[in-house]
């Protein structure tokens, strides 16, 4: 299978993701998968980075290639065909009218593509948040499931761009809290992105608006092998567990599995020839993937492809058996949890 180009945008610095050979045939191809973390994009070539494309219909072709059961997905913000004009804080609702025509385009196969939406929304909106989210809401056509605030930051360069500051406090302000509790009183979810040193951040927002389900994505992305933190992986991994298992301690925080694929995370692994197999990523990955289940319980743990950014590390489907293969001793309850009956839960599928 040759596998398309993709610039991928969502992980910081432009690079291409690798031509692969074949992806591999699925492992217990009956188990039901959501897909709780994936993006669509559709950005014109700017500045000193080339255009970067992938909508449903790379995303429909990545899933029947791989023979993957996957029934629905959810999309994830990723800054992408916002609007050119109008008020700031509703430029991000051309991104979700984006991904309400992708899953218009994808209606009626046997994937529900985009089933769920999870918008960009500025929390330091504070109560004036709640406009914006209706906004968003007509956008996405009864798909508006929660919003992501992306809080990752660190003094080092990790994706090869410098990062604003101010996203290491986006959570930590009155006008944030404010916002989330209008996200809890209008039902919807807080996905977040941080690093491992801000874990603790994320736990501390949830603990404070403890009936709003908040969402720590990519297993709350442990840097590693890059700058100051090349040769320091052991420390790295000591550091993030401990954070980990205490937020695990806050009933309101879910976790997503996945998104370990990007260069600054295993840089071992990223457009490595040959691409490695689905031992080799579980190999890699289960060490993150059993400490999160352990602390969290499988039905607070739900995997997430990170497609198509993580795309530059492996096919769909090799992604995919690689969670399957570090999930082969579970149970059938844990299984159908981690696969796909936490997020049809938590994102109301």
């Amino acid at each position: 299978m040759k596998r398309r180009t993709f610039i991928a945008s969502t992980a910081g610095a432009a690079v291409a993701a690798p031509a692969f050979a074949a992806d591999e045939p699925p492992l217990m191809p009956d188990l039901e998968i959501v897909d709780a973390h994936h993006h669509l994009v559709d950005n014109p070539a700017r500045e000193n980075r080339p255009a970067s494309r992938y909508g449903a219909a790379d995303l429909r072709k990545d899933i029947e290639d791989s023979g993957q059961r996957v029934t629905a997905t959810v999309v994830v913000e990723t800054m992408t065909q916002y609007r050119a004009d109008g008020p700031a804080e509703l430029r991000a609702v051309g991104e979700t009218e984006f991904f309400s025509r992708m899953a218009d385009a994808a209606a009626g196969g046997p994937v529900k593509i985009a089933a769920g939406i999870v918008a960009a929304v500025d929390l330091r909106l504070g109560d004036k948040v709640q406009p914006v989210l209706d906004a968003h809401m007509n956008a996405a056509k009864g798909r508006l499931r929660g919003v992501r605030v992306n809080i990752a930051w660190d003094a080092f360069p990790v994706m090869g761009i410098p990062l604003d500051p101010v996203r290491g406090v986006l959570l930590d302000d009155a006008n944030s809290t404010a916002a989330m509790r209008m996200l809890a009183k209008m039902g919807l979810t807080l996905d977040t992105w941080a690093f491992h040193h801000q874990i603790q951040n994320v736990a501390a927002a949830a603990q404070r608006v403890p009936n709003l389900t908040v969402i720590l994505d990519h297993v709350g992305s442990p840097i590693g092998g890059v700058g100051p933190y090349a040769g320091k992986e052991k420390d790295v991994f000591k550091d993030w567990e401990a954070v980990i298992r205490a937020a695990a301690k806050v009933p309101n925080l879910v976790v997503k599995l996945g998104g370990l694929g990007m260069q600054f995370i295993s840089p071992q692994l990223f457009k490595r020839t040959p691409a490695p197999t689905s031992e080799d990523l579980a190999k890699a990955w289960r060490p993150y993937f059993e400490v999160c289940i352990a602390a969290f319980g499988a039905n607070r743990c739900m995997f997430e492809s990170n497609f198509p950014p993580d795309a530059a590390t492996a096919p769909y489907g090799t992604m995919w058996n690689a969670f399957k293969r570090v999930a082969a001793k579970a149970s059938e309850s844990e299984r159908t949890a981690l696969f796909s009956g936490t997020a049809k839960r938590v994102y109301r599928l």
